[in-house]
């Protein structure tokens, strides 16, 4: 179903509404944040992370960082309070962090952000997660997203959006093999059947943020790759 979204904007922006971002290191948060920024939705952005991170331009003047130790979140608690809309775009990988350290980023640290900002107010968590993601795949990487997917659900927002994204489009900075090969390899496939295996960074942040200007269908919605890129063509603005 296609949506008009100026007018949910508009609207949406009338209610002045408060946001929080975590993962705005990650090449997927950053431009979230840079399409929220843009669009101006939002009454107060915070963004949660490990350090402080410095942004360029007027738009960001007004935008509120909050450091905190992932290790020790409870003790970070009030970063969490008074935010109406959660995104959580964390994670690392096995690659970079280990077995251990990727379960723990992915899924702890999740986890227990989703329990905070479920405490402090947050009626609508965002999360993207992984095309195929299971709870009962064999796969580790699918496996914990599956897992998290679950365990955030079990936590009641009012709305909960997950977002199943294929293999990222991006010129990331941090080297992942997977991405490598789509940009190499299945660029030129991708424009042609963009929904196939690979998929726009950019259609996925437009996705989240269509997603969220628009009124809740079910409790807990889960985008996958073709309704993703379906809606990250919606019109800009």
């Amino acid at each position: 179903m296609a949506h008009d979204l100026k007018p949910l904007a508009e609207d949406f922006r009338q209610k002045n509404k408060s946001c929080f971002i975590l993962g705005v290191s990650g090449e997927t948060g950053k431009e979230l944040l840079k399409e929220i920024v843009e669009r101006k939705l939002f009454s107060r952005i915070t963004v949660i992370g490990r350090r402080q991170l410095t942004f360029e331009g007027e738009a960001y003047e007004n935008l509120v960082q909050e450091v905190v130790d992932f290790e020790k979140l409870n003790d970070y608690a009030a970063a969490f309070q008074g935010h109406d809309v959660g995104y959580c775009c964390l994670g690392t990988t096995k690659a970079k962090a280990g077995a251990d350290g990727f379960i723990r980023v992915d899924h702890d640290y999740v986890l227990k952000s989703a329990e905070l900002a479920k405490a402090g107010g947050c009626s609508h968590f965002n999360l993207e997660s992984s095309k195929g993601a299971d709870k009962t795949s064999g796969f580790l990487y699918l496996k914990v997203k599956g897992q998290v997917e679950a365990d955030i659900e079990l936590l009641g927002f009012e709305r909960y959006s997950i977002y199943r994204p294929a293999v990222l489009m991006v010129d990331r900075q941090e080297s992942r093999p997977a991405e490598w090969f789509a940009r190499k390899v299945l660029g030129p496939f991708s424009s042609m059947f963009p929904t196939a295996m690979s998929i726009p960074i950019q259609s996925v942040t437009r996705a989240m943020v269509a997603n969220t200007l628009i009124p809740a269908g079910e409790k807990v919605e889960i985008l996958e790759n073709k309704a993703i890129y379906d809606l990250g063509k919606a019109p800009e603005k």
